[in-house]
């Protein structure tokens, strides 16, 4: 029960934030880069049963909800406001992710686990920490790609 309401809540109330907040021009410039890792993040969700990455309580029904609760709640939303906040100075862009996939990494999922969100199987924290700053990385890089002028026109 607690994790099922801290999955919505926090959703509900992230979306809130950006709703309010995030002009709308940032919304539609950094909307596609925060649906392609999304994308990625969902396909290594899915793989997750196959390679014994971590469960989740109460079967495939649960872990797909929770994987959709977490990508399009706090890490939609928290990839929105990163790149608002960043994108065009690497640097910062660099540092606020190593900071959150940090605390999300050593923080958050030993508190995540305890009330029942999931429970690490062959993963661990070092491993989604680099893998979510690689993610972050890649992030960089295709948001770049898709916003260099084209020099055809």
């Amino acid at each position: 029960m607690p994790a099922n309401f801290f999955r919505i809540f926090n959703a509900i109330c992230l979306w809130v934030i950006v709703i309010i907040f995030l002009p709308k021009q940032s919304f539609k410039r950094y909307l596609p880069v925060t649906f392609f890792c999304s994308f990625l993040l969902l396909i290594i969700e899915m793989l997750s049963p196959i390679f014994n990455w971590w469960k989740v309580k109460g079967g495939y029904k649960y872990m797909v909800f929770d994987a959709l609760a977490f990508i399009l709640g706090p890490f939609f939303t928290i990839n929105l406001w990163i790149f608002h906040l960043t994108f065009g100075k690497f640097s910062l862009y660099a540092i606020s992710n190593l900071v959150i996939d940090f605390i999300f990494a050593y923080l958050l999922c030993p508190i995540f686990q305890k009330i029942g969100h999931f429970k690490f199987k062959k993963f661990t924290s070092t491993k989604i920490f680099v893998l979510y700053y690689f993610l972050s990385l890649l992030n960089y890089g295709f948001q770049k790609y898709i916003e260099k002028p084209n020099k055809n026109i």
